[in-house]
């Protein structure tokens, strides 16, 4: 099945733990590659982001590789190797 990004855009996202970190905002890609990268999640408010890595607009940043759902939520393992 392929899911383009507007379909996943605004998705809420869970941790593998079922804490709700917030909703997904955009996914970035490789541009050499094509690859899908990395996750943009916009922290929920109960979430404390400095806990992740982060971009300069404050999204919770996610290597893709960490995506292990997707369905009527998304599901990322949040370990963070290096973070």
């Amino acid at each position: 099945m392929k899911l383009l990004a507007t379909d996943i855009r605004g998705k809420t996202v869970m941790s593998d733990d079922g804490t709700m970190l917030g909703r997904l905002r955009n996914v970035t890609a490789n541009e050499r590659t094509g690859e899908l990268a990395e996750v943009l999640v916009e922290p929920a408010d109960d979430v404390d982001p400095r806990l992740f890595k982060r971009d300069n607009r404050g999204y919770v940043v996610f290597p893709f590789e960490n995506v292990k759902s997707i369905r009527d939520v998304i599901v990322v393992s949040t370990y963070q190797p290096g973070f």
